[in-house]
């Protein structure tokens, strides 16, 4: 019988396509490390869409949240696309698109909401980690690129209220997979704006890579509970 969107558990499909993903994304970052812009042009986007596919394989106890969270892999499939194309007049195009992921993803965690002093400090935590340094970045933001501030505050925004609602979620791949997510976000905003030096460092884009990758499946493996 085929494997659809409503089987139950940890299936054996979503067991082969997680596989298959962890490939790709491996693939992806041996691209990144040697500079195989063409290898990574195919690696990238099949990395996500793998995660898409797992999501749709993974137990629909919480359907309506996985359908949120298919929503921001989607979206995050369309931002890598844009992020990967030469030039800079595919950054807002992207920078638009993880907007729209992130939002996804606090309303799936928003449909199952952990308890009130859960998002409390969930928020502190977020408060006392990420302000310091989307303050930082928002400031590099105005100084080398000013049109830019508005979009990147919100992005800021937006992240930050991500993280705090996977943390009052309470599930260990969310929380992991959200502040990985967000490290590797700020690793984009400093390489850009606030260390342009390291724009282009094989180490830097590696790191930010593999922390992507690894946030974005833990939020997917979050939807086994």
């Amino acid at each position: 019988m085929a494997v659809t969107c409503e089987t139950v558990g940890v299936t054996v499909t979503a067991q082969v396509l997680l596989g298959v993903t962890a490939v790709a994304a491996i693939v992806d970052w041996l691209a990144v490390g040697t500079r195989n812009r063409r290898l990574e042009y195919v690696a990238k986007p099949l990395t996500l869409a793998g995660l898409v596919a797992v999501a749709c394989t993974l137990d629909p106890s919480a359907g309506d949240v996985r359908a949120a969270f298919v929503v921001a892999l989607v979206l995050s499939l369309i931002g890598d696309v844009f992020l990967m194309l030469p030039g800079d007049r595919w950054f807002v195009p992207g920078l638009a698109a993880f907007l729209g992921a992130h939002v996804a993803y606090v309303v799936g965690f928003s449909l199952d909401p952990g308890s009130g002093a859960a998002l409390l400090v969930g928020a502190l935590i977020v408060l006392a980690v990420m302000v310091p340094t989307g303050v930082r970045l928002v400031r590099a933001v105005r100084r080398t690129a000013a049109p830019l501030v508005g979009p990147v505050s919100a992005y800021v925004v937006v992240i930050a209220a991500m993280v705090a609602c996977a943390t009052a979620w309470g599930n260990g791949w969310a929380i992991a997979g959200a502040w990985l997510f967000a490290a590797s976000d700020t690793g984009i905003g400093e390489s850009r704006f606030v260390r342009p030096q390291w724009s282009d460092a094989r180490g830097a884009r590696l790191a930010i890579i593999v922390l992507y990758h690894l946030g974005q499946a833990g939020l997917v493996l979050s939807l086994v509970r």
